[in-house]
């Protein structure tokens, strides 16, 4: 049975304040009326009255002699009756007269008793929340709130807990049975050949291989994989209509899990589905690393391209001399004469060194030099890395996700030639009837035409990198898609139908504050832009802190707030107080007041539980939070082995378990004061910071502005300190586009609706698409001079800022698309897409994709207005600084905790997810940890009459590290005595926050 506390079922509190009971447990007038007009005598209109308030706190009416004393004294105090000794309690719970009482109860609060129509529809409820909710408590949460909504009583935790139990386990065998009986004798004999014991890797555990770092080698290794994945799939049944994608994942979670022994252990129903689901699975994913690995080699062929003709700049500056010099040799040679014609030529060999090829070449790079063209310096690269781009095509289906499939006709045209060796393809009738190449960039057509478009000759090596080049950029903005892909497949599948669109346009126009008509939306819009740009002119003069020069617009400085007078001597107080503390102690009192192990059970839900839970959650936390790694955290935590600590993670923990134990810490972080100084919580920072992994790993790769292979750990971080939501991305993708992810994603007490970012969050789909979600973006500037300011009417003139504008609105693109932007924001409401799955779509410019236009014209509108304000307000830039500094202060704490290495040792993508996930919540427990310790040692001094407000208050951080001992040997307490976690501690005076 589920515990209570893991569910929203409402308990009695253990302890009742003051302020609970009188708001709470104190009958009303009218209350007392109604009870005092049916009953005369007073203890049992206290019983009543104490039973009514029960229910409509509750939704039940548990045993009076279960109902703390101070609930019932109150509500004798309130009646002026004398206080009901034990004995009456226990006698009243076991006489006839409660049942009438209660009767009575439920018709004044006009709750509805259960019956076994009731019954009925708990089992409905249960069977369609248990398709979505992979989780017990999660479907005994659906219940709570589907009775409640309908007004009933609730029943026993147990009965739900059955009722939730039963539908789980209906619901799974109607799974493994529509995939049973989908599967025939040959398909099972196929499936069986995975768990046959062999030596080496078995072919279950060949079938989670994950790609590593690519190259010729590994990829054509790794495609010859994704080709016997394809094999074994084939023919395999689809998942039926009842399997939702939150039960999908489950279950997948689930088989990567299980060993070959533990597979072959399950009833085959069972195993089948697991395998079923995981070949998929993999399949999709391993087409998501194709693509994946087709746009990083094209991507970086481009770059090698590029740094070459930088060194050619560097290395070749004098050869334009001696070109010239070769040059004029060789025209005094053709203008003579007197010589024959083949000794003219030996002479102009000569002149050429004996090397004219060599010359060419020469020629060619110096054109593209002097061009600012990389296109020559494309081919040798590309000579070695030709075969792979063609085997990672083979592998992938692409389809156009538009009318227009030129390109794609192209690259079948082109597939037909894979094995020629001619320099030049000449078109015939036939191929110019077929194909269109009007897609060929302007910029690709001197090397892909040599004589020109009209010409019917191609340069084969030049039109296959165009054809690649063209293919990567749309692959990434959706113009062409991946079948059966998941990060690349069609874009529009993952919107909502246009019926549904109307359908929840009403709803959505209540949580947005801008009209969802387009006419009204442009009016209102092209109206506040004229009338700030007005407002910006007029107090221009005045503006001492911002300026525009000669080289444009330029930002004064802001001073540097000073801190407060006590600052210092405050913080060196609470310093001196807070006791020296191990990191596992931190960890073991937080896990003691939030008892955050009970998130992290069996991943099948039906496995006996492991013995110790919190002592081997602590233990598995410490290890990868901190990246100690099993070995060297067996060694430092005794009486656990390696395979414990490892074990748990990989049958126990999930990034979504991972994620709800974080907000639960969120949530009592919350309950505190303190934090309340800090911040409303109406603002999250976003931030990145590369760790290290090996290079050997597909989502490794080089940053250039960090430095070294690694991926971005990427955390949105309120402005009361606490990281609410983080990734793990790849350095090669921009971070502006999950800016968004961790507000939308976020289910904390902590809502923020303001999001700053890096400068890397400028970009103009994103404070679309920011707007239509109803999220303020505020990122900080550098190079504003270099942003362009857009008017909404060209032909107004401004007095003093008219130098900013550079352009004007074109308001009827907006307009014209706002319905399929519109479409795009209820998409991500509805939980059917993420912000960062369009906005890697809206990264890249594409003629394709008029959405992108549209999301690019609204950004522009969005962002002048942003920076309009922020050349004007000087404190809003003063907030943004503010925020941003909390991020990378996060950051290093973070880093701080990670004391274990400075590489992320797991090589699995899933894996390296959780250890970023494990920090965080380690950090976000330090933090809570922290901040307990903190009040109270602040409500300590000010009794000690400390000279403590709220200015002092505000200026302190809880990224406090001076006490915490991070190294040494370890000693995992568990039956150390804790001081409660204790939210309630404030301080005496008024607070400016």
């Amino acid at each position: 049975m589920s515990n209570v506390h893991d569910t929203a079922y409402p308990v009695l509190p253990a302890e009742v304040s003051d302020d609970e009971l009188r708001a709470v447990y104190t009958p009303s007038a009218v209350e007392i009326r109604f009870v005092g007009g049916l009953f005369r005598q007073a203890p049992t209109r206290v019983l009543i009255l104490t039973q009514l308030k029960l229910l409509q706190r509750l939704g039940y009416m548990p045993l009076v002699s279960d109902v703390p004393s101070a609930i019932i004294e109150h509500v004798c105090t309130v009646l002026g009756a004398r206080p009901l000794p034990r004995t009456t309690l226990t006698r009243y719970d076991r006489s006839g007269s409660k049942s009438r009482h209660q009767k009575i109860l439920r018709e004044y609060a006009r709750i509805l008793p259960l019956d076994a129509s009731t019954h009925e529809r708990l089992v409905s409820w249960a069977a369609n929340a248990a398709r979505t909710k992979a989780e017990l408590p999660d479907i005994i949460n659906v219940l709570l709130e589907e009775l409640v909504r309908h007004r009933y009583e609730l029943p026993p935790l147990a009965t739900l807990s059955r009722i939730a139990s039963q539908a789980r386990s209906q619901l799974n065998e109607t799974i493994y049975l529509a995939f049973t009986e989908a599967l025939d004798e040959p398909l099972r004999a196929r499936l069986d050949e995975l768990f046959q014991a062999r030596a080496g890797r078995t072919a279950w555990d060949e079938l989670k291989r994950e790609p590593k770092r690519p190259g010729p080698r590994e990829v054509a290794s790794f495609l010859k994989h994704i080709q016997a994945m394809s094999e074994l799939a084939d023919g395999l049944p689809p998942a039926p209509d009842i399997l939702s994608v939150p039960k999908r994942m489950q279950l997948v979670t689930e088989a990567r899990a299980l060993d070959i022994h533990e597979m072959r252990a399950l009833k085959p129903a069972k195993r089948y589905t697991l395998a079923v689901l995981f070949v998929f699975s993999q399949l999709q994913k391993a087409l998501d690393d194709v693509a994946e690995i087709f746009i990083k080699t094209v991507r970086n062929l481009e770059s090698t391209a590029k740094l070459r003709l930088e060194q050619y700049r560097l290395r070749h500056a004098d050869q334009l001399q001696s070109l010239v010099s070769q040059f004029r040799d060789v025209l005094h040679i053709l203008q003579d004469d007197e010589l024959p014609a083949a000794a003219r030529i030996e002479r102009m060999r000569v002149a050429l060194n004996d090397d004219p090829d060599s010359v060419l070449v020469q020629c060619n790079e110096h054109i593209a030099q002097a061009g600012n063209h990389t296109f020559p310096f494309l081919l040798a690269p590309y000579q070695k890395l030709r075969s792979l781009l063609f085997q990672c095509l083979d592998i992938l289906s692409v389809k156009s996700s538009s009318q227009d499939d030129a390109l794609l006709k192209a690259l079948d045209w082109l597939k037909q030639f894979r094995s020629s060796r001619r320099e030049y393809l000449l078109l015939s009738e036939a191929d110019l009837a077929q194909l269109r190449l009007d897609w060929i960039p302007e910029k690709w057509e001197k090397c892909v035409f040599p004589d020109g478009r009209s010409s019917r000759l191609l340069h084969r090596k030049y039109f296959e990198l165009c054809v690649f080049s063209q293919l990567m950029r749309e692959l990434n903005s959706g113009d062409v898609y991946v079948e059966h892909s998941d990060q690349f497949d069609d874009p529009r599948e993952h919107q909502v139908s246009w019926d549904e669109f109307r359908d929840e346009l009403p709803r959505y126009s209540e949580l947005v504050d801008f009209p969802v008509d387009g006419s009204a939306f442009v009016r209102q819009l092209k109206d506040e832009l004229s009338a700030l740009a007005d407002a910006v002119d007029a107090a221009f003069p005045e503006n001492d802190h911002v300026e525009i020069g000669e080289q444009g617009l330029i930002l004064h400085k802001l001073e540097k707030k000073p801190d407060p007078p006590n600052m210092e001597l405050i913080d060196q107080a609470i310093t001196a107080s807070m006791r020296p503390v191990s990191i596992l102690d931190i960890l073991t009192e937080t896990e003691q007041w939030l008892d955050l192990h009970k998130f992290f059970g069996p991943l099948s839900g039906f496995e006996a539980k492991v013995d110790e839970p919190r002592k081997r959650f602590i233990t598995t936390l410490f290890c990868y939070g901190c990246n100690l790694g099993p070995t060297q955290t067996a060694r430092s935590v005794k009486n656990l082995s390696r395979k414990q600590v490892a074990w748990l993670n990989l049958r126990h923990v999930t990034e979504e378990r991972l994620d709800k134990a974080i907000v639960k810490v969120i949530n009592a972080f919350n309950q505190f004061t303190l934090p309340k100084f800090w911040g409303s919580g109406s603002r999250v920072s976003a931030d990145g910071t590369k760790w290290n992994l090996y290079e050997q790993n597909l989502l490794s790769e080089y940053h250039i502005r960090y430095g070294g292979y690694g991926g971005i750990g990427y955390y949105h971080v309120s402005d009361k300190y606490i990281a609410l939501f983080s990734h793990f991305i790849p350095c090669g993708v921009h971070e502006a586009v999950y800016i968004l992810d961790g507000l939308i994603k976020n289910t904390s007490d902590v809502q923020p609706d303001t999001v700053h970012g890096d400068t890397h969050a400028q970009s103009a789909p994103v404070f679309a698409l920011a707007h239509l979600l109803g999220i303020n973006l505020m990122p900080r500037i550098r190079d504003v001079k270099d942003l362009v300011f857009y008017k909404a009417d060209r032909r107004r003139r401004y007095k003093n800022i008219e130098s900013l504008f550079r352009a004007s609105i074109d308001w009827a693109l907006i307009e014209r698309h706002f319905a399929d932007m519109l479409r795009v924001a209820i998409s991500i409401k509805a939980g059917r897409m993420t912000p960062s799955t369009i906005l890697r779509r809206l990264g890249s410019e594409s003629v394709k994709n008029k959405l992108y236009f549209a999301f690019r014209e609204l950004g522009r509108v969005v962002r002048t207005m942003f920076l309009l304000r922020y050349i004007n307000e000087p404190d809003m830039r003063r907030t943004i600084h503010a925020a941003t500094n909390k991020s990378e202060q996060f950051n290093d704490f973070a880093k701080w905790l990670m004391f274990g290495g400075d590489v992320i040792a797991e090589n699995l993508r899933h894996e390296q997810r959780k250890v970023i996930k494990y920090n965080q919540l380690v950090a976000n427990m330090v933090i809570l940890y922290n901040v307990q310790w903190m009040s109270r040692r602040l409500k300590e001094l000010q009794a000690k009459r400390h000279p403590i407000n709220a200015e002092v208050l505000q200026a302190l951080s809880p990224y406090r590290r001076e006490h915490i001992n991070r190294l040494g040997s370890y000693l995992l307490d568990l039956q150390r005595k804790v001081p409660p976690l204790d939210p309630s501690i404030d301080f005496a005076f008024e607070s400016a926050a």
